[in-house]
């Protein structure tokens, strides 16, 4: 996710040389160095001394340990912290570093790879709003983003697109499993249901119509998509997808308790 937000930036105008990059890895941040030009800093604390946006995307498990020794450097500069790990609410970091910082608090997702990622934003209280647009700006490099008024919408946002790119690769993969039993090229169905996903989305996307008005418009009377659609009925799909909807806004409620 950081490589996605350093190209994302460098793309759209930042100057490497404003970035500052640490990793535990060495020949990591010299590699990224030397192909774009960025700062390869040999500590966090370096980072964070010549930082006015600090994002903090390490794993979740190692979080306490990495910026407990970070206090004093983020108490002396004080920084705008974002941060894209999974699971680690507002108040623990403000905890472990001592101090009501300005966070904010992201989560992407994995087509943010591409440039096409779907982010979900909360600020903590201490935020200003020229922060605010600064952090926006920043997550815009790599997608589209969303405000959250509450922190424990993130959960939410978790579910529906920080999970999400997997249950619609699911969705895919089944159809591609399905026309691939019924005869057709397997890379060509692949090709085809990748096509149809990526046009029904740009057609929602441009369209003022209401989703199920989109649908009304593919549904003919008595057709193939009308069948399709009450087997998916039949099926309780939308009871299905509330279910795994809430199975995985649960477990990211979960896993914020645990690494409290």
């Amino acid at each position: 996710m950081a490589s996605s937000l350093i190209g994302g930036l460098i793309e759209n105008g930042l100057a490497a040389s404003h970035l500052y990059v640490y990793d535990p890895n060495q020949a990591k941040v010299e590699n990224l160095a030397a192909e774009l030009g960025l700062h390869a800093c040999s500590s966090n604390a370096e980072v964070i001394e010549n930082s006015q946006i600090v994002v903090l995307a390490i794993k979740p498990q190692i979080m306490q340990q990495v910026v407990l020794p970070l206090a004093a450097s983020f108490a002396q500069s004080k920084p705008l912290i974002m941060s894209v790990v999974a699971g680690i609410r507002v108040s623990s970091i403000q905890h472990w570093l001592e101090y009501n910082h300005a966070v904010v608090r992201v989560m992407p997702n994995t087509p943010a790879l591409v440039g096409c990622g779907a982010s979900g934003l909360f600020a903590s209280t201490s935020v200003t709003e020229s922060q605010k647009d600064e952090a926006e700006k920043l997550m815009q490099a790599v997608g589209i983003c969303e405000w959250v008024e509450q922190e424990a919408d993130i959960d939410a946002v978790t579910a529906l697109s920080g999970s999400g790119p997997a249950y619609f690769m699911l969705f895919i993969e089944c159809l591609v499993n399905a026309a691939s039993k019924a005869g057709l090229d397997r890379d060509s169905a692949l090709r085809l249901a990748v096509q149809t996903a990526a046009g029904a989305a740009e057609l929602i996307s441009r369209s003022d119509e209401p989703l199920s008005t989109l649908i009304d418009n593919v549904t003919s009377p008595g057709g193939t998509t009308e069948q399709a659609l009450l087997a998916f009925e039949g099926a309780q799909l939308q009871d299905i997808v509330s279910h795994a909807f809430a199975a995985a806004k649960n477990r990211s409620e979960q896993l914020a308790n645990e690494l409290a």
